[in-house]
């Protein structure tokens, strides 16, 4: 039943909220329900909530990548995760404001929230932001279940009722999964896998370095376009684009890695990297067989604000930095945790890199480089005039970083993300992505840190090893 009408040109939007801890089967048949029935499914993971802690049982990292794996493919869909990149809980009158200009808004609810409508006393009318508000203003569809109807009279003013067979819980999942019982048919085959490598929800800690075995190997091949080999090598593999790939499976060297994170990360695969460049940190010297290391890595949020105000927002693997954009020694101020720090850097410029990008131009700039999995970001200053004698800062990996140029008409800052320039900013910001994440796939006899120590324990040269 419909008490709202919708004109045949307008793009209806069903809000599919919840914190997804994680996203079960039950949640996927629900979504493809609404699907069927509405223009467009957008699904939107909560961040934290004060009245439910259990929403923050795990990291909201995992959460996002989980997200993404269970409702890959749903047609007239798509995740939106900003509010777990906020690490804020969204209420539904501001959602219904973000969404409204996209067309028109419909909250998906269960149908015990709206019991007691009638005497105003629903949980939605008591204990919602704006409850009674958004009661007669937004637009609702009621779950119900087979044999618990709702009464039409508790009902919202615009409603559409929707009786869905949706068994099952995130709840119960958690439980399952902590008393190491099988999930399988309880979330999707990936998600299951992802909970499974990670030891999600078993009341330790989660693991970062993990063990994949792909008994077919189905890749999603990148390759360097730049580079004969890569794409002589690229050529040669069987299938490269299949249609439900468990791997990307990258040809090239480091810049070729980065290019290819940023564009797929949100498929949620690993990332498997050949060697045809130089040295090739993050890459690997032969095609993948057998058991495979992967190394979960975060990626850094950036936000960049020009001088007009306008803000930017984008996403890093190895290191983002202002450098002075005139002949003018850049003065910056550096505050880390809304607390200022350096209260003017003379230098050329400031950098903030990722313990895998810190044996790119974070080392070039005099840092140590990081094992891939340090927890911890570094901050190093370009050919630094004052503070005299300062030297590369390691910060924990949960700082937030603010570079600001302290004159941006004498002495602007050009800002670069991963290299990529960004154009004048006054200010950048930096941290690491609640959200954003890959999983790098190495070879057990390819051990990253052998090429680390490469780096820190260059052999001698010729003329070096003859002196006595």
């Amino acid at each position: 039943m419909t008490l709202s009408t919708t004109s045949s040109d307008t793009k209806t939007l069903a809000l599919f909220g919840g914190s997804f801890n994680p996203p079960g089967m039950h949640h996927l048949r629900l979504a493809k329900q609404l699907t069927a029935r509405f223009d467009e499914v957008v699904i939107v993971p909560c961040g934290p909530r004060p009245d439910k802690p259990q929403t923050d049982s795990i990291e909201p990292i995992f959460r996002a990548a989980m997200v993404d794996m269970a409702f890959e493919g749903l047609p007239n869909s798509r995740v939106d995760l900003f509010d777990l990149e906020a690490a804020a809980f969204t209420r539904t009158w501001q959602l219904d404001e973000r969404y409204r200009a996209q067309g028109e808004v419909w909250h998906v609810v269960g149908g015990d929230l709206v019991q007691g409508g009638r005497d105003g006393q629903s949980v939605i009318q008591k204990e919602w932001a704006k409850g009674r508000e958004i009661w007669r203003s937004c637009r609702f569809v009621v779950i119900t279940r087979p044999g618990f109807p709702v009464e039409l009279e508790d009902l919202p003013p615009n409603h559409r009722l929707l009786e869905a067979e949706i068994q099952g819980s995130s709840s119960d999942i958690r439980t399952s999964a902590f008393g190491n019982e099988s999930i399988a048919g309880k979330v999707s085959e990936r998600v299951d896998a992802y909970i499974q490598r990670h030891q999600l929800y078993r009341g330790m800690a989660v693991k970062r370095s993990t063990s994949l075995r792909l008994d077919e190997i189905r890749p999603l091949v990148v390759a360097d376009p730049e580079n004969p080999k890569a794409q002589q090598m690229a050529a040669a593999w069987p299938s490269p684009q299949p249609d439900e790939p468990n791997l990307v499976l990258v040809f090239g060297g480091d810049g070729s890695m980065l290019r290819a994170i940023r564009k797929h990360w949100r498929l949620r695969l690993p990332f498997f990297g050949i060697n045809t460049g130089h040295l090739g940190f993050l890459l690997n010297p032969a095609k993948p067989e057998g058991e495979l290391v992967c190394e979960h890595l975060p990626l850094l949020w950036t936000e960049c604000v020009d001088c007009e105000g306008r803000s930017r927002q984008a996403l890093a693997f190895n290191d983002a930095w202002v450098e002075r954009a005139t002949g003018q020694t850049a003065w910056i101020k550096v505050s880390i945790d809304g607390q200022v720090r350096l209260e003017r850097l003379v230098a050329d410029g400031a950098l903030v890199a990722t313990a895998a990008g810190s044996g790119s131009y974070a080392r070039a700039m005099g840092a140590s480089p990081m094992p891939l999995n340090t927890p911890a970001l570094l901050l190093v200053g370009s050919n630094v005039l004052r503070p005299g004698n300062w030297r590369p800062a390691v910060l924990p990996l949960d700082a937030e970083l603010e570079l600001e140029t302290l004159d941006a008409e004498k002495r602007p800052l050009r800002g670069y993300i991963d290299g990529v320039d960004q154009g004048l900013v006054s200010v950048m910001r930096a941290r690491i992505s609640r959200i954003a994440s890959v999983e790098l796939a190495f070879l057990p006899s390819h051990n990253p840190l052998e090429k680390l120590a490469r780096i820190q324990f260059p052999p001698l040269r010729g003329e070096e090893r003859g002196l006595k």
